[in-house]
């Protein structure tokens, strides 16, 4: 990444730059995730590049992207406060049939948990 491409990002106003860089340099980006990743935290306050992103990178390669993407699905939980995007999460990050493990996964996953409340006050 050049000082340049630094130079535009810092221009992101809503985390779609950011977003459509990472996804340009997938394979050259980890010494730089990063500061993409904060880039994106700084300027998305709708969630909706936050959550994109943990549902690509969990797509590309989920166990090397495990901390990335913990931490952009918490960041996105405070962000989507009308659960726009986050409930895309539950069938993207844990499977189609999260439903049939939803007791096991709330007491090992906070983020499923957190989730899972918002989207489902009352349960399933």
């Amino acid at each position: 990444m050049t000082e340049e491409d630094k130079k535009q990002l810092s221009k992101d106003e809503d985390g779609l730059l950011t977003y459509e860089y990472l996804a340009n340099h997938i394979d050259t980006c980890d010494q730089e995730l990063e500061f993409l990743l904060e880039n994106m935290r700084r300027v998305d306050q709708s969630g909706q590049f936050l959550v994109s992103t943990a549902r690509y990178l969990n797509a590309i390669d989920a166990d090397h992207y495990k901390d990335a993407i913990s931490h952009l699905i918490a960041d996105a939980i405070e962000r989507d406060r009308e659960h726009r995007y986050i409930a895309a999460l539950l069938p993207d990050i844990w499977g189609k049939d999260y439903a049939d493990h939803v007791d096991e996964l709330n007491k090992t996953d906070d983020n499923f948990r957190r989730i899972y409340k918002r989207i489902y006050p009352s349960g399933f």
